[in-house]
């Protein structure tokens, strides 16, 4: 629930999601920046039409095959990267940003959830540890992702950690169809949220291609956790309706307010 990577890791206890722990002071995305468009230093034309034809060429030949080769390099010279724009380094920013603290929330909900479900229904357990360890693993590569480029956490931190405890909790109680349905709300959300970044981060590689640019490596592997992880929410999503989230009473009511809280919270957290 919802553009590589090596921080703490996701405790399954909302009291072990320490806050702190998580807020970086800078604001840059400098390596971010770099590796997106950095291209080898070593980088070299292919010498194929200079290299000297067979042993019985002079030296004199020989040389001058080099010096046209090196002329031509230097007119076509290997496409750079370019810095990102102002409008892509508040996308990537907020779009960590807000991808963190979705996870967080998720990780929170399952964790309220879980003892009180599977009180009254055993057989929920894989299930409910099966989505919580999913939500886990994408909080982790987005902590990383946070700390390694440096881009300040949302400060709506204490509020999250309340609200998606307290969704968790109280949907739990009014049952297991009430529980479901608060799954298939979030994930509904959240897998179109997923979709959009998707889209933009496309486009983002398509324009750099275009102007001749060389794709970093943590832009196509930023495209690639998303996807994956957006599939995963999409997996949740389906096991709720499943298990009868469309059963909770009163089910529009309930997933019309989840789900406008979802898109108020991302609101929120892409800038604050």
């Amino acid at each position: 629930m919802a553009l590589s990577l090596r921080t703490k890791r996701c405790i399954i206890s909302p009291s072990q999601f320490p806050i702190c722990e998580f807020l970086v002071p800078s604001l840059r995305l400098r390596p971010l920046q770099t590796q997106l468009h950095s291209i080898s230093a070593s980088t070299r034309r292919n010498h194929s039409t200079t290299s000297i034809r067979n042993s019985e060429e002079t030296h004199h030949a020989s040389q001058t095959t080099r010096i046209k080769a090196g002329a031509e390099a230097a007119s076509n010279p290997a496409p750079r990267g370019k810095p990102l724009t102002s409008a892509q380094r508040e996308f990537l920013d907020s779009a960590l940003r807000v991808n963190q603290a979705g996870e967080l929330a998720a990780c929170l909900i399952y964790t309220a959830q879980t003892p009180v479900v599977v009180a009254s229904h055993p057989h929920l357990r894989p299930l409910m540890k099966h989505m919580y360890d999913q939500e886990a693993g994408h909080f982790k590569i987005f902590n990383e992702l946070i700390a390694k480029h440096r881009v300040r956490p949302t400060a709506m931190y204490p509020v999250w950690t309340f609200a998606a405890s307290a969704l968790g909790w109280g949907t739990a109680v009014m049952g297991r169809e009430a529980a479901m349905a608060c799954t298939e709300a979030v994930e509904t959300e959240i897998g179109s949220h997923y979709n959009e970044q998707v889209k933009v981060l496309l486009e983002m590689a398509e324009q750099m291609e275009t102007s001749g640019e060389t794709i970093g490596e943590d832009l196509k592997e930023l495209i690639g956790n998303i996807r994956r992880i957006r599939d995963e929410e999409l997996e949740h999503l389906d096991h709720a309706v499943e298990n009868d989230a469309q059963k909770a009473v009163p089910h529009e009511l309930l997933t019309g307010l989840i789900r406008a809280g979802c898109r108020g919270a991302i609101w929120v957290s892409e800038r604050v």
